[in-house]
């Protein structure tokens, strides 16, 4: 376990949380962006619940189309009753190729001897799975009989898989946080949608969700559909409507779009909420930016803003510390000070109505410059604050969380900055982690 294992327990003492762990996971070498996302994802209580009973479910769809696949090949004695003395009844060679399928097939989190042991499939799609060599059919699986509540991992084939399957982070260059996170995501979303397309002809099999409002996908005979509805949408995903108001006929034209994140520009000595509600201010589109009217039938003035029309579950915000500057050629790392609060109230929504969040996660960039340095998290874990530092595990004071608003002078010896912040909507789990 180690000494800062015993730190982190003894520090905990009696309110240790029954059933949580907290491991660090080790760095491959410029990896903390990679450490310090999976972190806030793993503490994202809704995210992984629902992660480990989808997974569950495909463990288990996949284990009895396997056993059924051999029991087909093979004939079997009636007073065999049980999948494991199925299963040992066949050929050595057979069982290793129903079991290189079964993993193959799945990308998983070994939760029981390592909190986080993920890896991507040769098919390009992440997967997350819970697998245990304890497996006692559960629907869902999540970490509970681990004997060590503290100690250090090494995700070393999620890393390997990440640099195979995205030349974005093969080299050993400082990587974005942001950009890995939006990569991670979408390839959830896109190995689950072609998981869904793969089952959609099982009889048994309810009919998906769809997203209201989302970009429709043509299919190969010309025949329209609406894309899935994941449970990464359902935690992650929010929509925007753009609208532009043509100052000529007041007409208002209004277009939708998804996200997961926001991106929000910041400025010095402001906060979450200045910063939202410049986000959602108005903008006067005039000169060689005039909006083209469908009603007018040419370019016209305008006023265009964006608003929130439907808030996520999961808000993840992200914080533009890295903006180009022309005159010196090159992005400069914005040090301001932005402070986000504890609890944050949504008021920029088409509805107008306050919706309250509450902050679980902060990734933290460290250092002076986009080129170079260091990431870390902290998470908040049935009301203790922690510091994941790759390896590191520590517990923190809540107040040292306003210690990664920014500085509030251009030039500071602090270089320790908020960069992405996660906010779960008050009342959309009744189990936080």
């Amino acid at each position: 376990m180690g000494a800062a294992g015993s730190k982190l327990e003894k520090a905990l003492g009696d309110q240790f949380p029954e059933g949580e762990r907290y491991f660090g996971l080790e760095n491959f070498g410029n990896t903390c962006y990679c450490n310090s996302v999976l972190q806030a994802l793993y503490f994202c209580a809704p995210f992984r619940e629902q992660l480990l009973e989808y997974y569950g479910n495909v463990f288990v769809r996949y284990y009895v189309d396997i056993v059924f696949a051999l029991s087909s090949a093979y004939s079997t004695s009636p007073q065999l009753h049980s999948l494991a003395i199925i299963l040992n009844s066949f050929p050595s060679r057979v069982i290793e190729q129903a079991k290189t399928k079964l993993f193959d097939d799945i990308v998983f989190v070994n939760s029981f001897d390592s909190i986080l042991e993920l890896h991507f499939s040769d098919s390009c799609a992440l997967k997350w799975f819970t697998c245990t060599e304890k497996w006692r059919g559960k629907k869902e699986l999540h970490i509970s009989s681990q004997k060590k509540k503290t100690g250090v991992i090494a995700p070393k084939r999620f890393v390997q898989r990440l640099k195979k399957q995205n030349e974005l982070f093969r080299s050993y260059m400082h990587q974005d946080a942001h950009e890995f996170l939006n990569f991670l995501l979408n390839e959830l979303v896109d190995i689950l949608e072609k998981e869904a397309q793969a089952v959609k002809s099982d009889p048994e099999t309810s009919p998906p969700e769809k997203i209201a409002n989302g970009p429709k996908h043509a299919l190969a005979n010309g025949v329209s559909k609406e894309p899935l509805v994941t449970w990464v949408h359902k935690n992650f995903q929010g929509i925007l409507t753009n609208e532009t108001r043509c100052l000529q006929c007041e007409t208002v034209t209004a277009r939708d779009e998804t996200f997961f994140d926001l991106s929000l520009d910041i400025e010095q000595n402001s906060s979450i909420t200045s910063c939202l509600k410049n986000f959602s201010s108005t903008e006067t589109l005039n000169a060689e930016d005039k909006f083209f009217c469908d009603k007018c039938c040419s370019l016209q003035e305008a006023q265009k803003r964006m608003k929130i029309k439907k808030p996520p579950h999961i808000l993840v915000i992200h914080l533009k510390r890295f903006k180009y500057i022309e005159q010196l050629g090159r992005y400069k790392k914005l040090s301001y000070r932005v402070v986000f609060p504890l609890e944050l109230k949504l008021s920029n929504t088409v509805e107008d109505a306050d919706i309250e969040y509450s902050l679980f996660a902060v990734v933290v960039h460290v250092g002076t410059g986009p080129n170079h340095g260091h990431y870390v998290s902290l998470v908040k874990s049935h009301n203790h604050w922690l510091f994941f530092d790759d390896e590191n595990v520590e517990m923190i004071d809540e107040s040292a969380v306003q210690t990664f608003f920014g500085s509030p002078q251009e030039y500071s010896s602090n270089t320790d900055h908020g960069y992405i912040l996660f906010y779960e909507s008050i009342g959309a789990s009744n189990n936080k982690s």
